[in-house]
């Protein structure tokens, strides 16, 4: 959720962080394995897969496990009969989610993200009435303090981003997030990397058309449900409109 939510940006390091990474490797391997299943086993012609694998790389996911998640998605290995899950929602104060999961069973799944939505101040939402507060868009964040001279300058880094076709940049502290279209994500990664750009993340989200404010203690009310949510099994993201 990078700028459009905090919680998108913290999430997987601080999964990390908390020495979580059984369950981390878990979510990462069912996200490679659903890309595969979806658009076949060759990251070079699946960008799904792709972005996945790269995902995987970053938190440093054993090169084995990467190609045992393939093959499962591929059919070479059992273990594969995994589908993607997406529910809308609503959050304290009123705020709009979107919650995207992997599973294996989509009833048991169902039934524990209404029963965490019940138990913090939130409720599931009909098919469309929350999807269309979001628009799709490709999301590459970079930080500022990982680039060398002079791309550490927030002038020089957006305007290289702005000539490497973003549609869209939003700062949230020293980190950037360039919006492109979905289909061009690709393009403006590599025309970045070229400009000495370093990626810090590279994903496909659901970005708010607008954000709402809430006071403090219905933020803190929002971030408790984002945790128990993550903490599920089957949830990969989740986006809201909190700004």
């Amino acid at each position: 959720m990078s700028g459009h939510s905090h919680w998108h940006s913290i999430k997987y390091q601080k999964t990390a962080a908390d020495q979580k990474r059984g369950k981390l490797f878990s979510k990462l391997s069912r996200e490679i394995t659903i890309a595969a299943k979806e658009k076949g086993g060759d990251p070079e012609i699946n960008p799904n897969l792709r972005l996945a694998i790269e995902k995987a790389k970053r938190f440093n996911m054993p090169k084995e496990n990467i190609e045992r998640a393939i093959k499962r998605g591929t059919g070479e290995l059992s273990g594969g009969q995994l589908e993607s899950i997406l529910f809308e929602a609503y959050g304290p104060g009123g705020i709009a989610l979107i919650i995207e999961g992997i599973t294996d069973n989509k009833n048991r799944t169902l039934s524990e993200i209404k029963q965490i939505l019940n138990q913090n101040n939130g409720k599931l939402a009909n098919e469309g009435s929350v999807k269309w507060l979001f628009e799709r868009k490709g999301c590459i964040t970079v930080s500022l303090q990982s680039q060398e001279e002079p791309l550490k300058d927030k002038n020089e880094l957006e305007l290289k981003a702005i000539e490497a076709g973003a549609e869209d940049i939003y700062w949230h502290n020293d980190s950037m997030d360039i919006y492109t279209k979905p289909g061009l994500l690709e393009e403006v990664k590599k025309s970045l990397e070229k400009t000495g750009i370093k990626i810090e993340n590279v994903s496909l989200d659901w970005v708010a058309k607008d954000k709402i404010e809430v006071d403090q203690e219905t933020k803190k009310s929002c971030e408790k449900l984002f945790e128990k949510l993550e903490d599920n099994d089957s949830v990969q993201e989740i986006y809201s409109n909190l700004k």
